[in-house]
């Protein structure tokens, strides 16, 4: 038996015809809501100067500093025990029962070598202390950043007055 033979397949021509997608009819855009009206925004509260106590020292080799009069104001005897953090280049000190360093016998302050080297504090370099007692926090200013502040508060000074108007 022979097998029956088929007819020869014509071969048709393959063409691509893109999907037909309907359009969306124009609509008008929907009116807007109105906007709330927010509030004006209140300036934080600033501490009144008479509230802050400053004092200058110079952090001796081992990173101590004398601040009996500032540790006084704050209420900090010694063995009070602090956290030291650094923030924007300046060292926080506040107090706390978990805290990792403390008041020194004699009224002196330890900054940790790691918070000064990252402020840029050496060993007998000035720096400024704000204490403010209603925040129980003590600031220390590296002697840079007092200098930087000052030449620009300077440099403004003898600018002298705006001619506007």
């Amino acid at each position: 038996m022979t097998a029956a033979r088929q007819p020869p397949r014509r071969r048709l021509d393959e063409q691509l015809i893109g999907a037909v997608i309907p359009a969306p009819l124009p609509r008008p855009a929907p009116p807007s809501a109105p906007m709330p009206a927010l509030p004006a925004p209140v300036p934080p509260a600033r501490e009144p100067v008479d509230d802050i106590v400053f004092g200058v020292a110079r952090p001796d080799a081992d990173g101590r500093v004398a601040a009996r009069a500032l540790l006084r104001a704050l209420g900090w005897p010694p063995g009070h025990r602090l956290h030291v953090d650094v923030t924007d280049g300046l060292l926080l000190v506040t107090a706390g029962p978990d805290g990792r360093h403390t008041v020194g016998a004699r009224g002196a302050l330890p900054l940790p070598v790691a918070a000064r080297q990252m402020c840029g504090i050496t060993s007998h370099q000035v720096v400024l202390l704000a204490a403010v007692p209603a925040r129980d926090l003590l600031v220390v200013h590296p002697s840079n950043t007092i200098t930087r502040l000052l030449a620009d508060l300077h440099a403004a000074v003898l600018e002298g007055p705006s001619d506007a108007g």
